[in-house]
């Protein structure tokens, strides 16, 4: 029942956040932020909330500056959206979403790199020892002398 309603706030909280971005905030040092994920500890007093932002690292921190400096009056907008007895605090955590993302990219482009030069070997490749390496019968004819 607990994980329900974490599940269920987190959700909200996302939610109220977002469009509360979309609104835009009076500081001009908020890049193209995007929440991605909010994550509600089991007392439902604190809440994560993970973001990303497009751009390069100046503006990726500029905005959590941004987000940090504005904490307050987001809190301020999900207390009154949630309409719940106590706000949980809440903490921007920058999103390694895009950073992993990349690195995954990267793994996968070396695995097809790879698989490709074994397809080369293995097409030029014969096998080794005789053409038909299974046992054959033998023919009695040889044995009985």
């Amino acid at each position: 029942m607990a994980g329900e309603r974490q599940a269920r706030l987190a959700d909200r909280i996302k939610v109220l956040i977002a469009e509360r971005l979309e609104k835009g905030l009076r500081d001009p040092r908020l890049g193209f932020v995007t929440i991605t994920d909010v994550k509600v500890t089991g007392d439902l007093q604190h809440a994560s909330v993970f973001y990303t932002v497009l751009g390069d690292e100046e503006a990726r921190l500029a905005s959590g500056e941004a987000l940090r400096r504005a904490t307050g009056m987001l809190r301020s907008e999900v207390g009154r959206g949630l309409g719940v007895r106590l706000t949980p605090t809440l903490e921007f955590i920058p999103d390694a979403l895009p950073e992993n993302a990349g690195h995954i990219e990267d793994l996968l482009r070396q695995a097809r790199e790879r698989d490709a030069a074994v397809a080369g070997l293995a097409s030029s490749a014969t096998y080794a020892g005789e053409a038909d390496p299974y046992l054959k019968p033998r023919d009695d004819d040889d044995d009985e002398d």
